[in-house]
């Protein structure tokens, strides 16, 4: 048990040197005072989340792309990564990621207002206007997630995929147009969201998921404990399973805060 302790310690040592290397002017590791697990257990919540391409709402030939390229059978029912290979045939599987994108400023963006009054809220590119006059530009090739307060759902099937009398899902997500500023504009790496995915769930089409994946932006879905995070400051240590050929599958998520 010492032993493995140990290895743990020193593989964590190790992410945050060569954090360190590729941004000279990151701080130091030593300023980390705390380590939040923003993921959910994979054994309490096995089928809560379902697949997210089994709502009737989804255009047919989107539901059949996403069923020929979901490989995983349990990536939905807990914290998941989507790797560009999701939708997109010859993009990075979830072993292909490379490790330099898997640790990363994290930008986290608080629309829980926002969805109290909404449940089909869409992240916009005004939310991510406001988080900048406070904290300055989101850093490039930072791993952006919303916190929506969903996540308080967990605990109930029912609530947290919101489905409606027509076999509609009701959650929120981002809005395709932050999407594309947050590639385009602040080359961010990877999408979040403490929901299903990163599309609202009353999405035909997955703009965001067809849009983001195609340019090797991943996604981190059912992200948990972000009400436990700042809004900036902290680091995002992303660490799936080396799936080889999967477009999917659970992840661990750590990040590293300063309080």
């Amino acid at each position: 048990m010492r032993i493995k302790t140990v290895v743990i310690g020193y593989a964590l040592a190790l992410a945050l040197l060569l954090f360190a290397q590729h941004r000279p002017d990151a701080t130091q590791p030593g300023s980390f005072t705390g380590v939040v697990d923003l993921t959910h257990p994979l054994s309490s919540h096995q089928g809560v989340a379902g697949k997210l391409a089994a709502s009737p709402v989804r255009s047919a030939a989107i539901v059949q792309k996403m069923e020929l390229r979901r490989t995983s059978t349990a990536a939905s029912s807990n914290t998941n990564i989507d790797a560009p290979a999701h939708l997109v045939r010859g993009m990075w599987t979830v072993d292909q990621i490379p490790p330099e994108r898997l640790i990363a400023p994290l930008s986290v963006l608080d629309v829980t207002a926002q969805v109290r009054r909404n449940p089909d809220y869409e992240v916009s590119v005004e939310d991510i206007a406001q988080w900048e006059q406070i904290h300055g530009e989101i850093p490039p090739g930072s791993v952006v997630v919303a916190r929506t307060g969903w996540g308080t759902r967990w605990d109930s099937p029912k609530d947290y995929r919101n489905i409606d009398k027509k076999g509609v899902m009701h959650f929120p997500g981002y809005s395709e147009d932050a999407a594309k500023f947050l590639v385009e504009a602040r080359l961010a790496l990877a999408l979040g969201i403490d929901t299903l995915s990163v599309d609202p769930g009353s999405s035909r089409t997955l703009a965001v998921h067809q849009y983001t994946l195609a340019h090797s932006v991943y996604h981190l879905e059912n992200v948990a404990n972000l009400e436990r995070v700042p809004d900036a400051g902290a680091v995002v240590v992303v660490a799936p399973m080396k799936l080889e050929g999967q477009v999917d599958g659970p992840v661990r998520i750590l990040a590293l805060t300063r309080r």
